[in-house]
């Protein structure tokens, strides 16, 4: 596989953003001819192609990032496995670090241009490379956990403007539940009720001032809380039967 240095620099008159995927050429073709490179550009549809003996490179040029580049540039690697997206070098961001990800998933190289004075004028970010699909335990074992702290499927995929029903904030519904139902409570009382093994850290920590505290490790409902129970009545009605049927099973702890 063909990987064109990260080193190097050419000298370049000041001027605006590249208005056009054009204004990005000049300063690729003056760093590769520097390395060495045979340069041409549009070559069967290719905005830039580089040899330099058996080695073939392909770069595709835009002016923003987008699905039209990275269609391109997946069909340029039926030729070679050497293709770049060369782009403006942008504002640094989150964005950019979940495109970079993207790429490197598709295993394109990615090249920054710059067509002011202020640093590298052609900056290899990283090259094309064969891309080794990492996947953590942690991260999924975090996925089956919120899955099973669920009691169902309160949410509708794709939603924006409303608060997600997580399995914390289920659990702080619950504990919410408990307090409306029976008054104030210590966590020990909660956890014999069937909350959260959590419900210690849950009063405690009181994300979403529900609760408040009216002794020494006891709780009680806050406005707030009542203000959630109300808006949540399906899910808080199933609660409030589970927490009766514990009550009537169990007695309380002192």
């Amino acid at each position: 596989m063909a990987n064109i240095s990260v080193t190097g620099s050419v000298t370049m008159p000041r001027s605006a953003r590249p208005q056009a995927e054009t204004d990005l050429y000049p300063p690729l073709y003056r760093y590769l001819t520097d390395q060495g490179y045979t340069v041409r550009s549009e070559v069967k549809h290719s905005d830039v192609t580089a040899t330099k003996g058996d080695d073939l490179v392909i770069i595709e040029l835009k002016r923003t990032f987008g699905t039209a580049l990275l269609v391109q540039a997946i069909k340029r690697q039926k030729v070679t496995p050497s293709v770049y997206v060369a782009l403006p070098r942008p504002k640094p961001g989150k964005a950019w670090t979940d495109i970079k990800q993207l790429l490197r998933r598709l295993e394109l190289g990615l090249i920054f241009v710059s067509t002011g004075r202020r640093g590298r004028p052609v900056e290899v970010v990283f090259h094309p490379v064969p891309f080794q699909q990492r996947r953590p335990r942690k991260l999924r074992r975090a996925f089956l956990q919120e899955i099973a702290g669920r009691s169902a499927d309160l949410n509708v995929a794709g939603m924006n403007r409303r608060k997600v029903m997580t399995a914390y904030r289920e659990a702080c519904l619950y504990v919410a539940c408990c307090l409306d139902l029976l008054g104030p409570l210590s966590p020990k009382q909660l956890r014999a009720l069937g909350a959260d093994p959590r419900a210690q850290s849950i009063v405690y920590a009181n994300m979403y001032r529900w609760f408040e505290r009216v002794d020494r490790g006891v709780y009680a409902l806050s406005t707030r809380g009542r203000q959630a129970i109300a808006q949540h009545s399906e899910l808080t009605d199933t609660f409030r039967k589970q927490i009766e049927d514990a009550e009537a099973n169990k007695r309380l702890p002192l």
